[in-house]
């Protein structure tokens, strides 16, 4: 039995990886002890409003989605961007929009609703979150701050314990570092963060009331808005069915250049972005334009993530431009990767090294992910800078030289077959909406690059056999995997049957026929394009992360068809059509 100051899981910081982190670990192992420690009291203001389904699945798991759902937090569909010099409007959905069916809420985690998100308050989201893991037996303190973390003089890897506001001091079995960009723990152990410089951004944001809301689509599903301007650009997030949050992220030397307070800066950015005045024009901001919530939101990566008896997790760790928006799934799943981890150590039937080492080299990998597709999108600003120039500062560190077509190729390596056997994705995209977003920064088709060859051969050579780990009910199980390099290709769910299909065929035409044939047993009919393509993306990511070669045959045919962006990523103008000729319930500001 623990000493009353020693807890299995120490974790310091009651946001979303002190929630999920402790709620998993008491879901699947009741008997460990977590201390949740929070210096504030809940609710307290926080930005990062807008989710991606990612997140809705680990709520899911945790127990609170009926809690959110019953909050009646907006349903995220997706978003509207304009972007670059172009300025012309395009929507990029979760769901398409004309097939969005109306449901009365609250409404449970199925169907439509797995690929839907939220847009949320995050001072009640966090406060649901916290209450939700006390509810399951972790001891949720708040208003109680960390003084001094104690480092064991013997061992600098090692904490020793935590001194706290209160005078105690608390030890721990594990020590989890949820404290944002604080990162407590973090600096006391000494570990850097790497920022890169094209990515150093402040924000200024504020709350409206009796806002309009762009677009409503059936009962409670909208966009978020993203707008650029030549020095950043605006988001506007409905919150409610007259609330919203408005933000303007721009450079910090561009703050730094105009010698004006925030929130006259912020307020000028408003005036000059039409939509965004419009829906604003009869709204009052909780500032009062005088003072406005003000950040640097600069990106970054943690050099090391795990340590003795320590875990870096959600921002902590590392953190992607909110352009992204995925600073809540980084999060959630970061957290999520830490509590699985914490409950195989203390299992002890897997070795702890191997599940450390995992855990770093992963999460490293997904956050890298999201900071170079955030530097690329943001090179496709001509607002910004020159697209080319722009491509060879991201790629200076790998010795690269490359235009702007050559961008994507060079951004796709070592990034789509990651550890996710489920679908080829790049951080939280898929390759295909990866690819058709890319298509339309360059404003030209990019074709896959199965449809340039027929003939494919699986290519294993310099890889070494290694293990991956798959994250379900609880466990981790160890899934094999070829390594090369930093560069992963798990021999598991789609991956695992284009091995195989390869190991028998080289030609497109039979590695297609067994896919459908393989995919009509499987699934209902009006299933089969959906998921032939995502054994298709699999096959790309495959040959984009040298995986798989490729040649052309000209005696014999090519792949032939256009399956990238389809319905999730087109005009607006498109979008707007869809939903009239599906007469669906939709109404414009």
């Amino acid at each position: 039995m623990n000493a009353p100051d020693m807890y299995d899981v120490v974790i310091a910081g009651g946001g979303p990886v002190g929630s999920t982190v402790s709620t998993l670990i008491k879901k699947y192992n009741p008997a460990l002890s977590v201390l949740v420690l929070e210096k504030l009291r809940h609710p307290r203001e926080h930005v990062g409003e807008s989710l991606l389904p990612g997140v809705c699945g680990v709520l899911h798991e945790m127990g609170c989605w009926d809690k959110m759902e019953a909050q009646n937090f907006p349903i995220k569909i997706g978003a509207s961007l304009t972007w670059g010099k172009m300025g012309d409007k395009w929507e990029f959905d979760f769901y398409p929009a004309e097939e969005f069916v109306d449901q009365p809420r609250p409404a449970k985690y199925e169907g439509q609703r797995q690929a839907t998100a939220f847009q949320v308050e995050r001072d009640r989201y966090d406060e649901i979150l916290f209450r939700h893991a006390a509810e399951l037996g972790a001891e949720c303190r708040e208003e109680v701050g960390v003084d001094e973390v104690l480092i064991d003089p013997g061992n600098p890897d090692r904490i020793d314990g935590l001194k706290l506001s209160t005078g105690e001091i608390v030890r721990g079995k594990h020590y989890v570092d949820g404290t944002g960009n604080v990162a407590l723990l973090r600096r006391a152990l000494g570990v850097e963060s790497e920022s890169p410089k094209l990515l150093r951004n402040v924000a200024f944001w504020d709350y409206w009331d009796n806002a309009k809301w762009k677009v409503e689509i059936g009962v409670g599903a909208t966009r978020v808005l993203v707008r650029s301007l030549p020095y950043g650009w605006i988001w506007f997030i409905p919150l409610g069915p007259t609330r919203a949050s408005c933000g303007l992220i721009c450079p910090s030397d561009h703050y730094k250049d105009q010698s004006v307070p925030p929130h006259e800066l912020y307020h000028r950015a408003i005036s000059e972005e039409p939509e965004i005045r419009e829906l604003l024009a009869d709204a009052t901001c909780d500032g009062k334009k005088e003072k406005v919530y003000t950040t640097k939101n600069w990106s970054h990566l943690a050099t090391r993530l795990v340590g003795e008896n320590w875990w870096l997790a959600g921002e902590t760790a590392g953190f992607a431009d909110p352009i992204l928006a995925a600073g809540l799934t980084l999060t959630h799943n970061s957290a999520r990767e830490v509590a699985y981890s914490i409950l195989e150590i203390e299992r002890g039937e897997l070795d702890a090294a191997w599940l450390k080492r995992r855990y770093d080299e992963k999460l490293r990998r997904n956050i890298n992910q999201h900071i170079r597709f955030a530097e690329y999108w943001y090179a496709t600003n001509g607002c910004f800078t020159d697209l080319q120039e722009h491509c060879k500062a991201i790629a200076k560190d790998a010795g690269l030289r490359l235009g702007p077509n050559q961008a994507w190729r060079w951004l796709a390596q070592g990034g789509f077959a990651n550890e996710d056997t489920g679908r080829a994705s790049l951080g939280s995209f898929d390759l295909g909406a990866s690819k058709a977003i890319i298509e339309r920064f360059l404003g030209k088709g990019q074709d896959l690059q199965i449809t340039k060859a027929n003939i494919f051969e699986l290519n294993l050579r310099n890889a070494e056999e290694d293990f991956i780990g798959e994250l379900e009910n609880g466990r981790i199980t160890r899934v094999p995997c070829y390594k090369r390099g930093t560069s992963f290709l798990p021999v598991s769910g789609r991956y695992k049957a284009i091995v195989q299909i390869l190991g028998q065929h080289s030609d497109i035409r039979d590695i297609v026929a067994v896919i459908e044939r393989e995919v009509k047993a499987q699934v209902m009919p009006a299933m089969v394009p959906g998921q032939v393509f995502s054994f298709l993306q699999a096959l790309e990511a495959m040959v984009l992360d040298g995986w798989v070669l490729t040649k052309n045959d000209k005696k014999r045919p090519r792949l032939r068809f256009q399956a990238i962006g389809g319905r999730l990523i087109r005009s607006e103008a498109d979008a707007h059509k869809a939903l009239e000729e599906a007469k669906g319930s939709i109404k414009f500001a």
